[in-house]
């Protein structure tokens, strides 16, 4: 499961920039700087999946981005959240009996599933390991840009470390 979408960005006719996410409609936001509006794009779109699992709603399956697009991800503890979220509608999952299965109240399952609310990563990986998933983090360049390459293994030396410039 991937939480990471398309995002469009554009300048606007004030100078600013507008985001737009066409898998998640009403995920937008902007700024006058490319910079600050990539960072509240990444809130815009914690906020609107926030919304999409308080209204009950499926969590929308990313795209592949278009040229000129950026990849936005959700945070990592709202990823794990989103990822119970889907795992309980698609086995239809109560909230009860996650609770029984993992000797928590409703309540705390409610709170578990909800990316609004602060919840230790541990917990909810806890629950995703009772529905036979693991949490694996990957690391991405920023924005959907190129990242630098890194040093191939035949400019390693010795026991791994990159050879002098």
């Amino acid at each position: 499961m991937r939480y990471a979408y398309p995002c469009t960005i554009k300048g606007n006719e004030v100078g600013g920039y507008v985001t737009h996410f066409p898998d998640v409609p009403g995920a937008l936001t902007g700024a006058y700087d490319r910079t600050e509006t990539l960072a509240l794009a990444e809130d815009a779109l914690s906020v609107m999946l926030s919304g999409y699992v308080k209204m009950g709603w499926e969590i929308p399956t990313p795209s592949e981005p278009q040229p000129g697009q950026v990849m936005i991800a959700v945070y990592p503890i709202v990823a794990a959240k989103l990822a119970l979220y889907t795992l309980m509608r698609e086995r239809r999952i109560t909230k009860v009996a996650l609770g029984e299965m993992l000797g928590i109240s409703e309540a705390a399952v409610r709170k578990l599933v909800n990316p609004d609310h602060r919840s230790h990563i541990s917990q909810v990986e806890r629950a995703l390991k009772l529905l036979g998933y693991s949490l694996a983090l990957s690391v991405a360049p920023v924005g959907g840009e190129a990242a630098p390459a890194s040093p191939s293994s035949k400019q390693r030396t010795g026991k791994g470390a990159p050879t002098p410039a």
